[in-house]
């Protein structure tokens, strides 16, 4: 009589179930993930390039002392609000105080000479009438009275011009402005021409850039002026204006670039900006094409894309340019005009991507050779 081994039922249930697990993973088809590609495509040869510059004031003043003497009080600080005549440094004013009294006593004597030539020249006058004096003696009255006439003229301007000097010690704001710096401090001596304020009117910048003259040209034929602000946006300037000088030292040319004024709120003269100047077409330029940021695939030190061959997606090095706003890269060799490219770098490296059908060709950005 032979004996059987007997299996367990619930050990049979578990192996059955775990084979029949294995053979659904087996069996279940993996299906093909299709990423959206674009043609390479190089448009017409335009040029351009951007530049770092910064904001400054439309309208901007620096108060300067008109007199010497020990600063007594500084009134304003950086980022206070003035309103046009307003005090913002008072100057030690007790030598003007002096020069003013002593142009007044010179009023007062320059007076009393005069009335005195006034009257002599009266007496001479009635006396020559009567013939008791000459002719001669008459004419030197009335030359001694205009001179005296004219000294007392000169006396008042004197005095007018030693209350203007005394004037000058307190600086006044030229204009409603916003204070951007202050240069002295309560006790420091100010002579004439030292800067003690700076002041700039609210409500208007510009972007100010210092373009090479050997790129004078190639921002001249510039179709479109872009500036991007310390925020990241980039925005289209109102205005522009192209000095009509070079500076001799730097070789530069400085552009001015209104912004509009609804900006300003959030902005401060010295601020960095950069901007761009595109769509030059001139002799020579070489058309560089622009790839998305999310095409590109980086690697360290290593910049690829995956370029479409023979229906598959091959990694394929590439060389980069400059950014060209949001999102954008130039191409600077790699891949071809005509070829076709994943827009989604990290969807095209799974194991199951293939190429969708071309989007709309992409468009070439300016470059200069």
């Amino acid at each position: 009589m032979s004996t059987h081994a007997s299996i367990p039922v619930a050990s049979l249930r578990a192996f059955l179930s775990a084979a029949l697990a294995a053979l659904s993973w087996v069996s279940l088809p993996v299906q093909a993930q299709p990423v959206p590609t674009a043609t390479l495509q190089a448009t017409a040869e335009q040029a351009g390039f951007t530049l770092s510059g910064s904001l400054q004031a439309l309208r901007q003043s620096t108060v300067a002392a008109q007199v010497g003497g020990n600063v007594l009080a500084l009134t304003v600080k950086a980022g206070d609000r003035v309103k046009a005549g307003q005090v913002l440094a008072r100057i030690d004013e007790r030598d003007a105080q002096a020069g003013l009294a002593a142009a007044s006593a010179g009023v007062a004597q320059a007076e009393a000479q005069s009335a005195s030539a006034n009257q002599n020249f009266e007496r001479t006058r009635e006396l020559r009438r009567q013939g008791f004096v000459s002719q001669a003696a008459l004419d030197l009255a009335e030359s001694q009275a205009r001179a005296a006439s004219a000294g007392l003229d000169q006396a008042r301007a004197g005095r007018s011009q030693a209350a203007l000097a005394r004037s000058f010690a307190g600086s006044t704001a030229p204009f409603d402005a916003i204070v951007l710096a202050t240069h002295v401090e309560a006790g420091d001596l100010a002579s004439p021409g030292r800067p003690l304020v700076t002041l700039y009117a609210p409500g208007g910048l510009r972007a100010v850039v210092e373009v090479p003259s050997s790129r004078t040209a190639l921002a001249r034929a510039a179709t479109k002026l872009s500036v991007q602000l310390p925020d990241g946006r980039w925005v289209i300037p109102v205005a522009r204006t192209e000095l009509p000088s070079a500076d001799p030292v730097s070789q530069t040319v400085e552009w001015r670039l209104d912004l509009a004024p609804e900006l300003a709120a959030s902005l401060a003269p010295g601020q960095a900006v950069q901007v761009r100047f595109e769509g030059a077409s001139l002799p020579g330029a070489v058309a560089r094409p622009l790839v998305p940021r999310a095409a590109v695939l980086q690697r360290g030190e290593l910049s690829a894309v995956y370029a479409v061959q023979d229906g598959r997606f091959v990694l394929r090095p590439v060389r980069l340019g400059a950014s060209q706003g949001a999102g954008s890269v130039e191409l600077l060799a790699g891949l071809k005009p005509g070829e076709r490219f994943a827009l989604d770098a990290v969807r095209a490296g799974l194991a199951q991507a293939t190429p969708a059908p071309a989007a709309a060709p992409t468009a070439a950005t300016p470059a200069q050779r």
